[in-house]
């Protein structure tokens, strides 16, 4: 854009003034301020919209304001940058001091500093090379924060109730994982589905990591066992998304075990390290979450069958134990004779031993008597009666004298109480005045404070009942699910609690019914026989019949597919 200057006022004539100063009057005069806005036009109708790449250099963080100020810097020059607040926390790529990046924004001026500088809107690391000196960067920094220690790893359950995947719901990926769970062991699949490539890619993966961990256990949608984080191949710019920091403290704080499955075997990210295993594949990953049927069924049976057989054994040989201790055992005479016989003797020994000991206490007595005889009482008295008449009224007399000094030391104290008393009445009245005064403003203040407290109180009152309501676990049984609890009226959240009691009360939406498990004795004895069912798992049901049971093992629900018409 041309500089313009501004209008002047007309020159005067040339015939009123000299040749040269007609010349300087039709110079055109600048301010500052004009000058430095018009070069600001310009630069940024030039360069709105450049791609600068450069190496990061002055970087100290944010400022104060949340603004990033750096410089760009080659072999040949530098440039002054900038991030603004707002742009920052969208920015993919983080500044960092030393990193070369690519840098995409506007060239304008700072008119405060007469300098130029660029905007940036966007910044990429520059070329492969940056992106692996990054990573191996990033790499370092989570590791010595104990990221990537192996005692932080959990075990993957054995037979998880439910998996969670953590991929796109468009892609092979997730079609290769549901299939796999079908053929080895079905289990109900939570899939969450996000972005796994571009901008905001790692924030969705962080947050639907998180999103599972958030979810209450036995509420309406099933926390799932394990969590599988999967994506296909692809190239480092692909997949770094995965190499995030959001996204790796996220799997390191994920209470539920993680298993990853990004790219192919050969490809490596930081999710990786951070997870509790990494799966070559995803197909691999649906290997490691569940067990094959087929096999778990053959091992049960085995090992059903080989206990069977050892409780036979284990009874049997407790059996002629039992016997060989009892021929072992003395008849009851035997035992009995060596108690008779000491018996006997202590019977003998008692009699003499009375009288010894009626004899012992005869004497002490006897001595008591002799030594009263020897002191009498009446002697005793007397010589009280002697020392208190030799005392005479020396006590008396100590004690008025006592008393006299008492009474004139409490006259005294008297008159300094009654001037005490007046001055401290006058203070007490002048305070009393102050506090009065005091009292009733407080008391305005307060019952203006307690109107607005109350109020307050009863809008969030009012929301949490609300809240109270749509939490509710009865909100749950109304959508067809049961409570189940125990004999003393104990919620049940296992089915091995189950299993153990004799008696189940189930809460539907509109009444209670009392039920038995299968293979309990309704009387409140357990079935020993090796056919007793085993009590069905969870302390919240499906919707199903009250207290039904059957003799035939219900066949498995299978999972509906995603990819279903």
């Amino acid at each position: 854009m041309p500089l313009v200057p501004p209008p002047r006022p007309a020159a005067q004539p040339a015939a009123d003034i000299p040749p040269t100063r007609v010349l300087n009057a039709n110079q055109p005069e600048w301010s500052v301020g004009e000058l430095a806005g018009a070069l600001k036009r310009t630069l940024e109708d030039a360069f709105g919209h450049v791609r600068l790449r450069g190496e990061i250099s002055g970087y100290r963080g944010q400022h104060g304001s949340g603004h990033a100020y750096f410089s760009l810097k080659d072999g040949q020059a530098r440039i002054d940058a900038v991030v603004w607040k707002g742009v920052f926390g969208r920015l993919r790529q983080r500044p960092q001091e030393g990193l070369e990046v690519v840098a995409t924004g506007r060239i304008t001026t700072f008119p405060g500093k007469s300098s130029y500088q660029i905007v940036i809107e966007n910044l990429e690391p520059a070329g492969l090379g940056a992106w692996m000196a990054l990573l191996e960067e990033r790499k370092k920094l989570l590791a010595a924060e104990g990221l990537f220690a192996p005692e932080h790893k959990r075990p993957i359950p054995y037979l998880p109730q439910v998996v969670g995947v953590v991929t796109s719901p468009t892609g092979a990926v997730i079609r290769d994982i549901l299939h796999r769970l079908e053929d080895r062991f079905p289990r109900p699949v939570l899939v969450w589905p996000v972005r796994v490539q571009g901008d905001g890619a790692a924030e969705e993966v962080a947050a639907a990591i998180r999103g599972f961990n958030a979810l209450p256990a036995g509420g309406a949608i099933p926390r799932p066992d394990v969590l599988i984080v999967a994506r296909g191949g692809g190239s480092i710019e692909d997949l770094w998304a995965f190499n995030e920091e959001c996204v790796v403290r996220a799997a390191f704080e994920s209470a539920i075990p993680l298993i990853s499955a990004v790219g192919h075997e050969t490809d490596t990210t930081l999710i990786d390290y951070v997870s509790d295993r990494r799966a070559p594949t995803p197909t691999g990953a649906a290997e490691m979450a569940v067990p094959v049927r087929a096999d778990l069924i053959a091992t049960v049976a085995d090992l059903s069958a080989r206990g069977r057989g050892a409780v036979g054994r284990r009874i049997d040989r407790d059996r002629s134990d039992l016997r060989a201790l009892g021929r072992a055992l003395p008849s009851a005479d035997a035992l009995l004779a060596a108690k008779r016989q000491r018996l006997d003797l202590a019977e003998a020994r008692l009699a003499p031993a009375l009288a010894a000991g009626a004899s012992r206490h005869r004497a002490r007595l006897q001595l008591l008597l002799d030594r009263m005889a020897r002191r009498s009482p009446d002697v005793v008295l007397a010589n009280a009666r002697a020392r208190l008449a030799r005392i005479d009224h020396r006590p008396l007399n100590a004690l008025r004298n006592d008393v006299q000094r008492k009474g004139e030391a409490l006259i005294q104290l008297g008159r300094r109480l009654v001037v005490a008393r007046e001055a401290g009445l006058e203070r007490a009245r002048a305070l009393q005045a102050r506090h009065t005064d005091r009292l009733h403003a407080l008391s305005e203040r307060l019952a203006q404070a307690g109107a607005r407290s109350i109020e307050r109180r009863r809008d969030r009152l009012d929301g949490l009942a609300g809240l109270l309501g749509s939490l509710s676990y009865r909100a749950v049984l109304d959508r067809g699910y049961v409570l189940v609890r125990d004999a003393a009226g104990l919620p049940m959240r296992r089915a091995a609690d189950a299993a153990a009691a004799t008696r189940l009360s189930l809460q539907f939406a509109d009444g209670t019914v009392t039920a038995v498990p299968d293979g309990a004795d309704p009387s409140g004895t357990s079935d020993p026989s090796p056919s007793a069912k085993p009590a069905r798992r969870g302390g919240a049901a499906s919707p199903a019949t009250p207290g039904r049971r059957t003799g035939t093992r219900p066949a498995p629900t299978r999972q509906g597919s995603l990819f279903d018409a």
